[in-house]
Formats: structure tokens, sequence, C-alpha cells
């Protein structure tokens, strides 16, 4: 009975920090979304360049929802992620220094 609760307690802990981790992968696009749309706003980049930030953003959203499903996320799957949001955060740093005037 001991090892029971033993192991039911480790298994929620499991749980628990890969819905911590999960969250973190949301709120950091919902963060990249939020600097696209302000930098946007400020016309650091274009309406082409914006479009494809947001594309991108909406496809990391789905593939966030998608590794979500199951309740589980893989260590490739988390790797998946972390190259989504680095790629498209140094793509967005390209766009706003590309010293073009708008």
């Amino acid at each position: 009975m001991k090892y029971i609760r033993v192991v039911m307690l480790m298994l929620s802990f499991v749980s628990m920090s890969l819905i911590a981790s999960a969250q973190n992968f949301k709120k950091d696009q919902q963060k990249q979304e939020r600097i696209i749309k302000a930098a946007y706003k400020q016309k650091k980049i274009t309406t082409v360049e914006y479009e494809k930030l947001m594309k991108e953003q909406y496809s990391i959203k789905q593939t966030i929802e998608k590794y979500e499903k199951d309740g589980v996320m893989t260590s490739k799957e988390k790797n998946n992620l972390n190259r989504d949001l680095k790629n498209a955060e140094e793509r967005l740093g390209k766009y706003k220094t590309n010293a073009e005037q708008y």
C-alpha cells in the first residue's frame, strides 16, 4: 500500500512538470506573437514580413496543441518546439534589422 502511494505521488509530480513545461512553450509563443505585433505596429517590419511571421506563429501554436493532446511531451517534441521558437525569434531579428526604410 505504501509503495502505491509513493508511485502515485511520483506520477503526479511528473505530470505537473510536463504541464508546466507545456505552459512555458505556450507562454513563449504568446510572447513572440506580442513582440511581432508590436514590431509591426511600430513599422519595424513590413506587412509581408508580418504575415509570414504570424503564419509561422500559427504553425507553432498548432504544433504545441498537437503535442499536448496525448498528455506526454517527449524530449524530441520539446526539442522541436525549442528549435521552432528559436528560429522564429531569429527570423524576427533579421526582419527588424534589414536596414530598409518604410
